[in-house]
């Protein structure tokens, strides 16, 4: 599983893919938090939080875990190399765990530069260190669980197709549905139980619940199983 992880994390920066993945995902962040103006902008907002990048970070990590994610399967089946990769003393599940983790490592390097905003809030609050710190280490952790579904989520849809094309839409369209899907479906409904249970099974109430600033087991579990789900499903899929 190791020598798997070393070869798709070594893959990612040895061309331009990790680069340009990090570096959108920070220009972008950093363009909505200090440069446009809006709802999202920290100076706008006169206040000192940096709650702004917890509402941007889900909706761009849908376009950065499949970019990242898109490659992993699809492009093993596309160049041939597939065949010999598994023949190679691995079990699948080792092998899908090496390539699952190569991707949410990847993306959370692409997270850690983003503590400098919190830094710089700190800093420029009156008085200084004057910003809510739990809300902000409990949205971080929160995102590091949500990029692990999303990268789940990435790499089943990448077992699924040889065209990469075709294995991060799928992707998109899968992390939008489990991140917000079961919101929309709770909104048809009036009563209070139904849509509480719907809100439930969607990534958002758990993401939201962990932005609080306080860890709660469910929300983990949650989290956990979701990525573990999808895991089990790559598995199953590549050995069909």
């Amino acid at each position: 599983m190791i020598s798997i992880f070393r070869k798709e994390f070594r893959s990612f920066f040895s061309n331009a893919t990790g680069y340009i993945v990090i570096g959108i995902f920070l220009l972008l962040t950093g363009l909505f938090l200090w440069v446009i103006p809006g709802q999202y902008n920290i100076i706008d907002a006169g206040y000192a939080n940096v709650d702004g990048l917890f509402y941007l970070a889900p909706w761009l990590f849908l376009f950065l875990c499949p970019a990242v994610t898109m490659r992993l399967f699809a492009e093993e089946k596309q160049t041939g190399t597939w065949e010999l990769l598994v023949t190679k003393p691995l079990s699948r599940l080792q092998l899908v765990l090496g390539k699952y983790f190569a991707g949410w490592v990847l993306v959370a390097l692409a997270l850690l530069p983003t503590l400098i905003y919190y830094f710089s809030v700190s800093y420029l609050a009156e008085p200084v260190g004057n910003v809510d710190s739990g809300a902000f280490w409990g949205s971080f952790i929160g995102l590091f669980f949500l990029a692990g579904v999303y990268v789940a989520i990435g790499t089943f849809s990448s077992s699924l197709s040889n065209n990469q094309i075709i294995s991060f839409v799928v992707a998109l369209v899968l992390s939008f549905f489990f991140y917000y899907g079961f919101d929309l479906l709770a909104s048809f409904f009036t009563s209070g139980q139904a849509i509480q249970y719907l809100e439930s099974i969607g990534i958002n109430s758990h993401y939201k619940s962990m932005s609080r600033g306080v860890i709660d087991s469910r929300d983990v579990i949650y989290f956990v199983s979701v990525s573990v789900i999808f895991i089990l499903a790559t598995v199953k899929k590549i050995k069909n």
